[in-house]
């Protein structure tokens, strides 16, 4: 690829949004990279709200991206649930905005889509598989991918599974709401065992897909941590890399235990395969357990910091 790329990261507050850019600038250098959200949270960040066509080809025009990295959307399965008029705007109509700028501006389109547009009836997913969305999140989702296909030659989509990484400030998922459990004093975890899953690290995750779109090789790709595993793995492992096996104890539970709270449908297993990557020669995530060790140490300096 030319050095003279010019990147655009939408949704780039989020938790994955701060490993794109980390790995956009390492890449491309600081000067052809700009990173966008309607959450400035960060000041490196500036705005763009992707459900609004005429902000986002503005986006285009001033900034002449040849990559775009569309991250926006909202990810919280019960928001979606509850608004879905924005949950439709934002993840399906700012996908199909992206993908009809990035073919009128001729740029490389990568949209990140997720492990949870199938409906779980499986144990795990292969990227030739048909999903089979089953809420508004999921939904949505999944339009923006067939949307991409449809209108790009030119184009990556890559599934991740569940997401760790963002640290303490900005995780919003699983890992994060464990930690703060066991911050506020918790010696008792009760964590779902009959949700299967592959953990996606961030740094690996964004780090891959910089590799990946090296190759050439367009289309739609399962990008997970290898392995897979239930909530109550994760959260087994996750207490064992805190050092706290000993003192917090972690109690399999059934998804009935938090129906009140999470409410919105989610599949059984959700755990992806990458095998796209892997029979193309181009699969850099590593191991889960490997990846939760390093993003672990994060939580740890925090952790005990303040005891």
């Amino acid at each position: 690829m030319s050095l003279q790329e010019r990147v655009l990261i939408t949704g780039a507050g989020g938790m994955l949004g701060k490993a794109v850019y980390e790995k956009a600038i390492e890449k491309y250098g600081k000067d052809f990279v700009t990173a966008t959200d309607i959450d400035l949270n960060e000041e490196w960040l500036s705005m763009l709200d992707v459900r609004d066509i005429k902000a986002y080809e503005n986006a285009f025009e001033t900034w002449k991206p040849t990559i775009v990295f569309h991250l926006a959307a909202h990810t919280d399965l019960e928001y979606c649930e509850k608004n879905s008029t924005d949950a439709w705007a934002t993840n399906a109509l700012g996908a199909e905005n992206a993908a009809i700028l990035a073919r009128k501006h001729d740029a490389l389109l990568i949209y990140i889509s997720t492990a949870g547009i199938f409906d779980g009836k499986k144990d795990e997913y292969a990227d030739f598989d048909t999903p089979s969305p089953l809420g508004y999140y999921a939904k949505s989702k999944f339009h923006g991918e067939k949307f991409v296909e449809q209108h790009l030659s030119r184009y990556y989509i890559f599934r991740a599974g569940w997401m760790m990484g963002g640290g303490v400030q900005k995780d919003k998922k699983f890992i994060n709401k464990i930690y703060k459990q066991i911050k506020a004093g918790a010696q008792e975890l009760f964590v779902v065992e009959d949700k299967l899953g592959t953990p996606t690290y961030t740094v690996d995750f964004a780090g891959a897909m910089m590799k990946v779109i090296d190759s050439g090789y367009y289309g739609l790709y399962n990008q997970v941590c290898e392995g897979g595993g239930s909530r109550y793995d994760v959260a087994v492992e996750f207490v064992q890399q805190l050092g706290l096996t000993d003192s917090v104890k972690v109690t399999k539970v059934t998804s009935d235990y938090f129906k009140e709270e999470y409410f919105a449908e989610r599949p059984a297993s959700e755990k992806l395969l990458n095998v796209k990557l892997s029979m193309r020669g181009i699969n850099y995530m590593r191991d889960w357990r490997v990846c939760l060790a390093e993003y672990a140490v994060e939580f740890k300096n925090d952790f005990y910091g303040t005891l």
